[in-house]
């Protein structure tokens, strides 16, 4: 299956955070967004709310311009960021009143974020997502044709 370098690049740096425990939903450096910048926070001046849909002024003429960042847009990356933040259990955008999970950075919990956010990665770049069991699932066809398999 052929990939792109950006999505084999997030992935990767991705895989890395969650395992050196260098994920953190809560700061702008350590998030979905934040590792695949290389650590960087300059990507927050692009909304002015953590986990916001909707670019600012900053944002909107990065976007016009055609600006990337390690290759996405930046509505590309509040996509991704907002995708984490929800599958992890926040309410976003954030604000310290709104529903966050009790321990953020539990392993279940970013495991929970990261696999919403490589199914939007895929998505982004139109490629079928080989972590996608659901079509095993999906009828009884499905299942028959396996068992022929077998």
């Amino acid at each position: 299956m052929k990939t792109t370098a950006r999505l084999d690049l997030a992935i990767k740096k991705l895989y890395t955070a969650f395992h050196n425990n260098t994920l953190n939903p809560e700061c702008c450096q350590q998030c979905a967004v934040g590792n695949i910048l290389d650590n960087t926070d300059s990507w927050k001046h692009l909304s002015d709310s953590h986990g916001s849909l909707v670019l600012n002024y900053v944002g909107k003429v990065h976007q016009t311009l055609g600006r990337k960042f390690n290759g996405y847009s930046p509505l590309e990356l509040l996509q991704i960021e907002h995708t984490f933040l929800k599958a992890c259990g926040f309410q976003v955008p954030l604000h310290h009143k709104n529903m966050k999970p009790e321990n953020p950075t539990d392993k279940d919990v970013l495991f929970n974020g990261l696999s919403e956010v490589i199914t939007l990665l895929y998505r982004l770049d139109g490629v079928e997502n080989v972590m996608d069991y659901t079509k095993l699932f999906s009828t009884h066809q499905s299942y028959e044709n396996l068992l022929s398999i077998s």
